[in-house]
Order: structure tokens, then C-alpha cells, then sequence
């Protein structure tokens, strides 16, 4: 298959792409570096968002184009990052869509990373791809203009998937490193209330999950989350035990937000979000406990 990736040097980019290449697909990497080259048998880069680059020649007849492009969240949400995050995804997604429309023989399907806070967040609430969007906050204005812009694509006879994320864990890569820190160092323990849900996925399965995305007969938005979510307090303490360190000190949420500033929603605050229509189509995940994923994680 011809499969092109934008935001293909990310974490989740990366992995998906060394995995597809391993199977001898032939995967373009769209990028604004216009020198770009590879030395890589069936890995190819194609010039993108920068003056004069044509994309939509090179990639006429692609099987599948998956967009994860887009600024990272993880940097402290002042009025210039959030503009940033915000204009990146929804610009990457038009320039894909736009792309879509010139194309003599468009992809069979898009898939537009998103993410599961799209539905806003709550320490009640159960979310399946069937619950509409309760949420205001930023990230899920953000979400909703994403996937807005990705349904374009549906115009032009592209099945269209929203393959909505949540906390991907890997060894070297996503939230794990960052959030194992205060444990190696000792000083792990709950941060808020505890009370507010975790919804995780091992980088595994969000790889195959892509692929499954692909090769399924699957549109709309999946989420791509464990079938096991878990508060943040058996979260931590799960993660403590996996690395032989106590879980003990409270990180009030004052505390957080003070650090944080309105970024500090991405610990705080949470939803509990199933994958409903992967396991309705049949996906088997590779990886449902949190504690089995722990375990293997630190000894990466």
C-alpha cells in the first residue's frame, strides 16, 4: 500500500511509520523541509505547506493519507501556544482536505488524529463515539474545529475517520517519561483529587489501531483509549509500584494550577472514554491493564 503520513516524525508519526515500512509499505512523510531526502528503502518525503510545493502530484492514487499533524499540547498554554496549537491543526487539515480535492485519484480514507477531549471532561460521565461533545474548555473547541474541517474530505468520496486519542503511554515517547519522574525521584503520589479519570492507550495499539482504521470498513470518530480506564489515584499508585517507588506525597490542585496555569486541565481534570466501535468491529487489544503496561514499559 501507498500510505502518507503528516506528522510522520512525532512520536505516534514515527512508530506508525517504522511499522508499516517493516511490512514493506511505501510511506510518503509530508514535510516543510523541501531538502529532505531518505536513504530508507520504501520511505519517502514529499514538500508540503511551504511556497510552490505540488504534494497532491506525488501523492495522486495514495491508499490512505493519516494526519497527525499539529503543535505539541505539552508546552504551558499562554495566549501564543494556544493560537499555535489551535492555527496548526486546523491549517494542516485544510491543506489536506484542499489537497484531497486536487487529487485525480483521491485516498479511499483519511484519518485525522484527535483526541478524546473532545467531549469535555467529567468524573461521572461514561463516553462512547455516540456522546455528544459537553465540553467548552479550549481543547474541545479546538477538537471540534479539527474534525470540522477533516469531514470535508467526506465531499469528495473519502471515507473519513476521527481517531480520537487519549493519553498514549510508551517508554520513549507521550506522557510516560514526564510522569514517571516524581516517582524515580520519590516524590510520586496523587495529583488533584485522584478522582478524575485516566483514559490510556499503549503506543501498540495506537499503531495498529491505525493500520486496523485502514484496512476496516470503519468512519466517524473511534477512540482510541483502553477498554480499562483508571482514576489518576490507582493510576499512580499502579505506576508507583511498577517502579518500586512510594506513592505518598498529595499534589493539590492549587498547587498544579499555579504551575500550570490552564494546561494543568490535562492532569486534573479527565474523562472516563470506551472504545465502543473498535471492539463492535472486532479489534483485539494488545494491551488492556494498566498494571501489565507498567510493567512493561519500565523495563524498556
Amino acid at each position: 500500500m501507498k500510505i502518507a503520513i503528516a506528522g510522520g516524525t512525532g512520536f505516534v508519526g514515527s512508530k506508525l511509520a517504522d511499522k508499516l515500512i517493516s511490512e514493506h509499505h511505501a510511506v510518503y512523510i509530508l514535510t516543510r523541509n523541501k531538502e529532505k531526502a531518505s536513504t530508507t528503502p520504501h520511505l519517502h518525503y514529499v514538500p508540503w505547506l511551504t511556497k510552490g510545493t505540488t504534494p497532491e502530484i506525488e501523492l495522486d492514487g495514495v491508499d490512505a493519507i493519516i494526519n497527525l499533524a499539529g503543535t505539541s499540547i505539552q508546552n504551558r498554554w499562554t495566549a501564543k501556544n494556544k493560537r499555535a496549537i489551535f492555527d496548526s491543526r486546523v491549517a494542516a487539515t485544510k491543506s489536506i482536505v484542499h489537497m484531497i480535492q486536487k487529487m485525480k485519484m483521491p485516498p479511499k480514507v483519511l484519518i485525522n488524529g484527535s483526541a478524546v477531549g473532545y467531549y469535555g471532561t467529567s468524573e461521572t460521565a461514561v463516553f462512547t463515539e455516540d456522546s455528544p461533545s459537553q465540553g467548552d474548555d479550549f481543547l474541545a473547541k479546538t477538537v471540534k474545529q479539527w474534525e470540522h474541517e477533516a469531514k470535508k474530505a467526506e465531499e469528495y468520496g473519502v471515507r473519513t475517520v476521527f481517531t480520537r486519542f487519549g493519553i498514549v503511554l510508551g517508554s520513549d515517547g507521550g506522557a510516560f517519561p514526564m510522569m514517571k519522574m516524581p516517582y524515580k525521584m520519590g516524590v510520586g503520589g496523587t495529583i488533584g483529587t485522584g478522582e478524575q479519570w485516566v483514559s490510556w492507550v499503549h503506543i501498540e495499539d495506537v499503531v495498529n489501531i491505525l493500520q486496523f482504521c485502514i484496512n476496516e470498513n470503519i468512519s466517524g470518530p473511534v477512540n482510541v483509549t483502553s477498554p480499562q480506564p483508571v482514576q489518576m489515584k490507582t493510576f499512580g499508585m499502579e505506576l508507583g509500584t511498577s517502579l518500586n517507588r512510594p506513592h505518598w506525597l498529595k499534589v493539590p490542585s492549587p498547587a498544579i494550577k499555579g504551575v500550570l496555569g490552564e494546561m494543568s486541565m490535562l492532569v486534573l481534570e479527565g474523562q472516563k472514554a470506551l472504545p465502543k466501535k473498535l471492539e463492535e468491529h472486532g479489534y483485539e487489544f494488545s494491551h488492556k491493564e494498566i498494571r501489565e503496561v507498567f510493567n512493561t514499559l519500565k523495563e524498556r
